[in-house]
This record gives C-alpha cells, structure tokens and sequence, in this order.
C-alpha cells in the first residue's frame, strides 16, 4: 500500500513539473476551503445560519460515504495483501483487487474535492476574500 502512494506521489510531482508548476504547489489548496477552516472562523466570515446548516448537512453526507469507502478500501486491501503473500501470485485477480482499490481512493478524493467546492460556492465573495486573507496570514513564511 506504501508504495503505491509513493508511486502517485512521484507521479504527481512529475505532472506538475510536465504542466508548468512548481513543485509543492497546491492549486486546489490555496483556491478551496476546507471545512474546519470554515468553521474554525465562521463568526470572523460572518457566516450565517442557513449558510452553516447547508455545510452541516453536506458534510454528514460526504463523512457517511468517506466511511463506506474506508471501509471498502480496508478490506480490498487485506485481499490485495493476501493474494501477495500466496507463493504463486494471481496476477489477473491481483489487478482486479488493485483496480478496486484505486476505485475507492479515487472516489474519496473525488468526494473530497465536490465537498470543498460545494463549500466554496456557498460562501459570498466577501467570506472567500477574508478567508484567504486568514490562509494568508497564517501560512508559513519561506
């Protein structure tokens, strides 16, 4: 499991050196708001009630599907590890169970991303501007 996220790790630095971007830049990060930065300032944004109902709600939603697909993710992964050990490795059901595990992580990271958007576009204009004047202000300084 370790290396296939060292795999994608190294996949994505070299994307982002193909496409122009430095190394360590986060596009999606510093354009979208996680929800405990939203709701670490809601008071400070002036978020309002309907606005923090909406973020509740959405993100009930997306923590029941995070855990069903955790919990698909553990089991492929103890097949996947299963079928490694065997003497004489099943390379067609060993892609296979990788195939559902990439399946899980993508759908996670998918889930993750619809809910940030959805956050974002439930704030006003105003509510971004001041949050990126907070990640500003308290992003480390290099």
């Amino acid at each position: 499991m370790k290396s296939i996220v060292i795999l994608l790790a190294i996949i994505g630095l070299c994307c982002s050196a193909a496409f122009g971007q430095k190394p360590g830049s986060d596009p999606l990060g510093e354009n979208l708001f996680p929800l405990e930065l939203v709701m670490a300032h809601q008071q400070e944004i002036g978020l309002t009630d309907e606005q923090r109902d909406y973020l509740k709600v959405e993100s009930r939603k997306a923590q029941l599907k995070f855990t069903e697909l955790q919990w698909q993710l553990l089991d492929e992964s103890e097949k996947l590890a299963a079928l490694v050990k065997q003497e004489h490795v099943d390379e067609q059901q060993t892609l296979a169970t990788l195939d559902k595990i990439l399946d899980a992580e993508r759908e996670i990271k998918r889930l993750q991303i619809s809910l940030v958007v959805r956050i974002k576009n439930k704030l006003t204009p105003e509510q971004q501007a001041r949050l990126m004047d907070i990640k500003r202000a308290s992003a480390p300084k290099q």
